[in-house]
């Protein structure tokens, strides 16, 4: 005789197929983090554009998030409330760098302005920061309504993390497309200095997540 309280084959099929499709974009975003840390902080340089090559630093830390959060994706699939400490140790890893860049790019943005230098060219920028927000609106929406049929506000959280991603690529478009019309030099500092705002605020972010078993940042809490 059949359990009525058993689940139905269809079911389990299915939230597997969304814990699989979670799990891809969780890879996606770490794959696209590193192409973009790659291609950004070369044309950064050779643009000599601060707030590009911050861009890109910071994409080489959102991997080491993203390291994180797939851990956090693996363990809430298995229904593990408890952070592991190699997911704790990948946030605090991020979040020290975070802060780091923070420093780093004011900093340089003062030895920008002080000096007067500016930027070659911010074409790169913009179709590199344009790609940029098109997919991380993209996987952020996709995360978001994936979060919500699994019943996950950990998976929701991440969705509404991967926004700050795409703040920064609109502060880095915005300084990109105003130096291209107007060459004023501080613009691109001005830029930088926008970002390091953003990630001040992704390494405390990335503290806070590590040091709470029931955190899942980014205004959303598990219970």
């Amino acid at each position: 005789m059949s359990n009525s309280s058993t689940i139905p084959l269809s079911f389990i099929t299915s939230e597997q197929r969304l814990w699989s499709l979670t799990l891809f974009l969780a890879y996606c975003t770490i794959g696209y983090n590193v192409a973009e840390g790659i291609i950004a902080s070369f044309f950064g340089l050779a643009d000599e554009s601060l707030a590009l090559f911050g861009f890109g630093i910071d994409s080489f830390i959102e991997v080491v998030s993203g390291i994180g959060i797939l851990m956090m994706v693996y363990r809430t699939r298995r229904h593990i409330s408890n952070r592991t400490s190699a997911e704790q140790r990948a946030l605090r890893i991020s979040g020290t760098a975070f802060y780091m860049l923070t420093v780093a790019l004011v900093l340089g943005a003062g030895i920008t302005i002080w000096f007067g230098q500016k930027p070659e060219t911010t074409f790169a920028s913009i179709i590199i920061t344009s790609i940029s927000i098109l997919l991380m609106w993209t996987l952020s929406s996709t995360k978001i309504s994936l979060g919500k049929r699994l019943n996950s506000p950990a998976i929701i959280a991440d969705g509404k993390c991967t926004r700050v991603c795409l703040w920064m690529s609109v502060v880095v478009l915005a300084s990109a497309v105003l130096f291209h019309f107007t060459e004023i030099g501080y613009i691109d500092a001005a830029g930088a200095v926008g970002l390091a705002y953003l990630s001040w605020k992704e390494g405390k972010e990335s503290f806070e997540k590590a040091s709470s078993e029931q955190l899942c940042g980014c205004d959303d809490t598990c219970h």
